[in-house]
């Protein structure tokens, strides 16, 4: 007897640019390697793929890191792989694949690049590209360096870590690398002494051409598409050139790859993994520790758990699972709490490993969900290290979209809350209330320096005075005094400023703003915050809303151009020469200001950051009621938003809020979701009230800390991230602290030093 549909028309192989997903399921964790293998399929015919892992015995020591791509073994050098052919629909198994056009298919199935290896070949990547500066140097008379006796720098006497300004031909010495060798920033120096910006770092230049390349104008990373003639002109043949030290991508790629968050108990043994429903880690593709970390974080939820853990329920039907974000969450929350895929990982070999006594699990492969959740998106569909705190606001607005048409489904309203701001004029004691719903807070991190008393200049770490989170939120809630003027008046004298809670979420995000400016671009500082295990009443920052003795400003009253009258709005001036002098244009400054209540520099900086890729940012502030041209009942563009699942009513609404520009509206959407928009004047105005706030008003309002994502790093986008979880541990009486290290999940050690250094907390109200 033989199968039927070996013959059939639809039998085809898969096309080069087809992604093929045979290494795991598109609605479950299940992969080649179980013992079972994995079913290729979407018709009669299935393809059942098994690999495992060869045991090879290897005595010489790991590869040397010589490149930004980690280049792993050929999956033929790790793997044995077979393949068999079974009809579902003849019940046939391992039908013999000469038949028909089985061969010919098989093999390109086996052979096609898997939609993972697709994703993890940008792995590791930093993407460059040339500038301005680089393109259009120009160069200082040439003069010979030699080619291998580089002498040191000009400043100071170090020979090494050396870079050469591509201008003049200037030797400074870099600054001190994580890893690698020291330096006193002297090439620093001479681009503020000279106004030049292009180097090359002497030691990382290869024959093939290739070098560190560093614009301290655009202070990146950048391409020299002309190095080798800019080498010439100062006397340097690439083709004799040897690479001598470690490359910036290659200190970073090994410093990512060596952060120790006390994986180690106190007397040095290596702590033993968890296992079970609950206690299963993700593998790191490449930079992916912050998404790993957030997710972690947002399982252990109740409200997510119970929207996206269905393990009785058949999976969502859905065309494209790989491409359907309610498919990909439910496949996440299997993974993660099922427990069907937290064990040792049987492919590693003891001797292999660094621990024989030690097998962590292999951890689940986030692939598909890391592509579709970054598709599209400016920084999160790359490989780069990105910040957590943006990428937990990018997948909440993600949730919010696929929730819209069923908002009480929403695992993101139980973060969802108000914020009541209150203007009070200095002079005429007038007050304004407003209203801001949102699902999140950044709470300002005071630095305080501890003086240095040892070492060198410059050669020690600054350390900083221990905040606490209540200053921190003090701090935040706190009364400040704006530059603004009163129109109900007349007077200049200013407003006092103050935001408090209006309502409380049922969890509660925050993240701590650990950041300030050197040398105009934001540096992480490790500034310890104290946080208590304990349960606390924030009740203390909640608003009192508007008192009977307080006189409101009157309605056409535009304080500061904050309402819709004319633009009233005069910036502070000092704030304004401090952001000018950052080198922010105007535009930018004024409307950083304005949107931050005209304060302070720092305040709009932090917004400034998070606003560059606005569309409209290089505008001059409007506050008249819309842009030239930009139509807020642009039938086009509501239906635009439509097609995102917004009804007509709150995008009309949202694109006035936003003089027209359509991602804007989007994000206001985001954060105004109970506003039920503009009806155009169509129906009863109670069509349009607002609906209760999010939230609850009742006190006490007593919130515990239920986990963190940590970070461990100069810069958010470099170091790493891990999450500290609070979970039921079984064989202990109370809640236990587990870290999640991408996957590695272990009991934790020494939580109090490491939640100092968290980067977003996460509360839940009692």
């Amino acid at each position: 007897m033989s199968c039927p549909h070996i013959q059939s028309t639809d039998l085809n192989s898969p096309r080069p640019s087809q992604s093929v997903y045979r290494e795991d399921c598109t609605q479950c964790f299940d992969s080649i390697d179980d013992p079972a293998g994995l079913d290729s399929t979407g018709h009669p015919l299935v393809l059942n793929i098994k690999r495992t892992r060869k045991h090879v015995q290897r005595d010489e020591p790991p590869q040397k890191l010589t490149k930004v791509a980690i280049e792993a073994e050929r999956e033929e050098d790790k793997y044995d792989t077979s393949a068999q052919v079974n009809c579902l629909a003849c019940r046939m198994d391992n039908i013999g694949q000469g038949s028909g056009r089985l061969s010919q298919v098989v093999d390109a199935v086996l052979k096609a690049s898997t939609f993972a290896k697709q994703e993890e070949v940008k792995a590791w990547e930093l993407e460059m590209t040339p500038c301005e500066h680089t393109l259009c140097l120009e160069q200082h008379p040439s003069r010979q360096i030699a080619s291998q006796d580089l002498g040191h720098c000009s400043m100071c006497d170090l020979k090494e870590n050396l870079w050469l300004c591509l201008e003049c031909g200037n030797l400074g010495c870099g600054r001190k690398q994580w890893g690698g060798s020291g330096g006193n920033g002297h090439g620093l120096v001479h681009v503020e002494q000279s106004g030049h910006g292009v180097a090359v770092k002497l030691g990382s230049i290869t024959a093939e051409g290739s070098a560190d390349v560093y614009c301290y104008k655009c202070n990146e990373e950048r391409v020299d598409t002309e190095l080798t003639a800019h080498l010439a002109h100062w006397g340097i043949d690439i083709a004799g050139r040897q690479k001598t030290e470690k490359s910036l991508m290659e200190m970073q790629v090994e410093q990512n790859l060596k952060w120790d968050f006390s994986m180690l108990t106190e007397d040095g043994r290596e702590l033993k993994p968890i296992f079970g429903p609950g206690f299963t880690g993700l593998k790191n593709i490449g930079n992916t520790c912050y998404l790993a970390s957030t997710v972690q974080c947002l399982f252990d939820l109740p409200e997510f758990q119970q929207r996206y853990f269905h393990p009785d329920d058949p999976p969502p039907q859905a065309a494209l699972p790989a491409e359907d974000l309610e498919t990909q969450l439910r496949k996440l929350a299997d993974g993660i709490l099922s427990g069907r895929y937290s064990m040792p990982d049987q492919n590693i070999v003891p001797s292999q490993s660094k621990d024989s006594e030690v097998q962590h699990p292999k951890g689940l492969n986030p692939a598909m969900f890391k592509h579709l959740v970054g598709r599209g998106h400016e920084e999160f569909s790359k490989m780069r290290q990105q910040d957590a705190f943006e990428f937990l606001l990018h997948l909440f607005k993600l949730i919010n979209v696929s929730n819209s048409s069923n908002s009480a489904q929403d695992p993101v309203q139980s973060f969802r809350f108000a914020m009541e701001q209150r203007l009070q004029c200095v002079s005429c004691k007038r007050v304004r209330y407003r209203t801001d719903e949102q699902d999140n807070i950044s709470v300002p991190v005071p630095a305080r320096r501890i003086p240095a008393t040892n070492g060198a200049a410059g050669d020690e770490k600054d350390e900083f005075e221990t905040v606490s989170l209540k200053e921190c939120l003090e701090i935040f809630t706190a009364t400040d005094r704006v530059e603004l003027t009163c129109t109900a008046c007349g007077s200049k004298d200013g407003f006092t400023k103050s935001s408090k809670f209006k309502t409380f979420p049922q969890n509660l995000a925050v993240n701590a703003r650990r950041f300030e400016l050197v040398n105009w671009v934001p540096t992480k500082l490790d500034i310890p915050v104290q946080v208590t295990d304990e349960p606390f009443d924030m009740g203390t920052y909640m608003s009192s809303g508007k008192q009977p003795d307080e006189e409101e400003l009157p309605e056409d009253a535009d304080v500061g151009g904050s309402g819709a009258g004319v633009n009233t709005f005069v910036p502070n001036e000092a704030a304004l020469g401090q952001l000018e002098s950052m080198g922010f244009p105007r535009p930018r400054c004024e409307k950083a200001l304005h949107a931050t209540g005209n304060s302070d520099a720092e305040a709009a900086m932090n917004w400034l950051f998070s606003h560059m890729d606005d569309p409209d940012i290089d505008e001059p502030l409007n506050l008249g009621g819309g842009a030239p041209g930009a139509g807020a009942d642009d039938a086009e563009k509501i239906e635009q938003l439509g097609a995102m699942g917004i009804g007509a009513p709150q995008a009309r609404k949202a694109l006035k809020e936003c003089n027209g520009d359509v991602n804007r509206a989007l994000d206001w959407v985001f954060s105004h979701p109970d506003d039920q928009g503009d009806f155009g004047g169509n129906v009863p105005s109670e069509a349009s009230s607002a609906k209760a706030l999010p939230g609850s008003s009742e006190t006490p309002a007593v919130f515990e800390l239920e986990s963190i994502a940590c970070h461990k790093g100069a810069s958010i986008h470099a170091g790493h991230y891990v999450a500290f979880v609070r979970k039921e541990v079984p064989g202990e009486k109370s809640r236990q602290w587990v870290l999640f290290n991408d996957e590695k999940v272990v009991k934790a050690a020494d939580v109090d030093e490491m939640k100092k250094f968290a980067y977003v907390y996460f509360f839940r109200r009692h």
